[in-house]
Protein backbone atom coordinates (compact mmCIF):
# COMPACT_ATOMS: atom_id res chain seq x y z
CA UNK A 1 0.00 0.00 0.00
CA UNK A 2 1.42 3.37 -1.03
CA UNK A 3 0.77 6.84 0.28
CA UNK A 4 0.29 9.73 -2.07
CA UNK A 5 0.40 13.48 -2.33
CA UNK A 6 -2.70 15.25 -3.58
CA UNK A 7 -2.53 18.89 -4.64
CA UNK A 8 -5.51 21.08 -5.42
CA UNK A 9 -4.79 24.09 -7.62
CA UNK A 10 -6.64 26.78 -5.71
CA UNK A 11 -7.42 30.46 -6.30
CA UNK A 12 -9.27 30.98 -3.01
CA UNK A 13 -12.63 30.56 -1.35
CA UNK A 14 -14.01 33.43 -3.46
CA UNK A 15 -13.76 31.14 -6.49
CA UNK A 16 -16.74 28.81 -6.18
CA UNK A 17 -15.23 26.11 -8.38
CA UNK A 18 -12.16 26.01 -6.12
CA UNK A 19 -14.32 26.07 -3.01
CA UNK A 20 -16.42 23.11 -4.17
CA UNK A 21 -13.38 21.17 -5.37
CA UNK A 22 -11.89 21.58 -1.88
CA UNK A 23 -15.11 20.29 -0.33
CA UNK A 24 -14.86 17.13 -2.46
CA UNK A 25 -11.24 16.61 -1.41
CA UNK A 26 -12.12 17.21 2.24
CA UNK A 27 -14.87 14.58 1.98
CA UNK A 28 -12.62 11.96 0.36
CA UNK A 29 -9.29 12.27 2.20
CA UNK A 30 -10.66 10.94 5.54
CA UNK A 31 -11.59 7.72 3.73
CA UNK A 32 -7.84 7.05 3.38
CA UNK A 33 -6.37 7.77 6.81
CA UNK A 34 -2.57 8.07 6.89
CA UNK A 35 -2.39 7.38 3.15
CA UNK A 36 -3.10 10.76 1.57
CA UNK A 37 -1.29 14.03 2.21
CA UNK A 38 -3.03 16.94 0.59
CA UNK A 39 -2.68 20.66 0.26
CA UNK A 40 -4.25 23.59 -1.49
CA UNK A 41 -1.81 25.17 -3.90
CA UNK A 42 -2.83 28.81 -3.46
CA UNK A 43 -1.84 30.36 -6.76
CA UNK A 44 -2.04 33.87 -5.30
CA UNK A 45 0.69 33.22 -2.71
CA UNK A 46 4.39 33.10 -3.53
CA UNK A 47 5.03 29.42 -2.74
CA UNK A 48 1.75 28.35 -4.31
CA UNK A 49 2.45 30.36 -7.45
CA UNK A 50 5.84 28.68 -7.75
CA UNK A 51 4.30 25.21 -7.39
CA UNK A 52 1.51 26.14 -9.84
CA UNK A 53 4.19 27.14 -12.35
CA UNK A 54 6.09 23.86 -11.81
CA UNK A 55 2.95 21.77 -12.29
CA UNK A 56 2.01 23.76 -15.39
CA UNK A 57 5.45 23.07 -16.88
CA UNK A 58 5.04 19.38 -16.10
CA UNK A 59 1.80 19.43 -18.09
CA UNK A 60 2.68 21.55 -21.09
CA UNK A 61 6.43 22.10 -21.14
CA UNK A 62 8.39 25.23 -20.35
CA UNK A 63 8.07 26.80 -23.81
CA UNK A 64 4.28 26.60 -23.86
CA UNK A 65 4.00 28.00 -20.35
CA UNK A 66 6.42 30.86 -21.00
CA UNK A 67 5.47 31.72 -24.58
CA UNK A 68 1.81 30.73 -24.82
CA UNK A 69 0.82 31.17 -21.16
CA UNK A 70 -0.62 27.67 -20.96
CA UNK A 71 -1.21 26.97 -17.27
CA UNK A 72 -2.80 24.16 -15.29
CA UNK A 73 -6.58 24.55 -15.03
CA UNK A 74 -8.03 26.22 -11.95
CA UNK A 75 -9.21 24.22 -10.12
CA UNK A 76 -7.45 21.00 -10.96
CA UNK A 77 -6.27 18.06 -8.90
CA UNK A 78 -2.83 16.51 -9.09
CA UNK A 79 -1.79 13.22 -7.51
CA UNK A 80 1.93 12.62 -7.13
CA UNK A 81 2.56 15.46 -9.58
CA UNK A 82 0.22 14.15 -12.28
CA UNK A 83 -3.00 15.94 -13.17
CA UNK A 84 -5.92 13.58 -12.61
CA UNK A 85 -8.82 16.06 -12.84
CA UNK A 86 -9.17 19.33 -14.71
CA UNK A 87 -12.64 19.85 -13.26
CA UNK A 88 -14.50 19.21 -10.02
CA UNK A 89 -14.83 15.44 -9.63
CA UNK A 90 -17.54 13.69 -7.71
CA UNK A 91 -16.60 12.17 -4.36
CA UNK A 92 -16.83 8.73 -5.96
CA UNK A 93 -14.57 9.65 -8.90
CA UNK A 94 -11.88 11.08 -6.66
CA UNK A 95 -12.03 8.11 -4.29
CA UNK A 96 -11.68 5.73 -7.23
CA UNK A 97 -8.58 7.53 -8.54
CA UNK A 98 -6.99 7.57 -5.08
CA UNK A 99 -7.68 3.85 -4.67
CA UNK A 100 -6.06 3.21 -8.04
CA UNK A 101 -2.92 5.04 -6.95
CA UNK A 102 -2.72 3.54 -3.46
CA UNK A 103 -3.80 -0.05 -3.95
CA UNK A 104 -2.92 -0.79 -7.54
CA UNK A 105 0.05 1.49 -8.15
CA UNK A 106 -1.99 3.24 -10.79
CA UNK A 107 -1.25 6.25 -12.83
CA UNK A 108 -4.69 7.82 -12.49
CA UNK A 109 -6.66 8.90 -15.49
Amino acid sequence: MKSLRLELIYAGDHNLSCYYAAKVVEAVVPLFPHQVEWEKVYILHKDGARRFYELSISLYGEDKVKKLHMYAPIPSIFVNGKMVFDRIPSVEELAQVIEEFIYRGGNGR
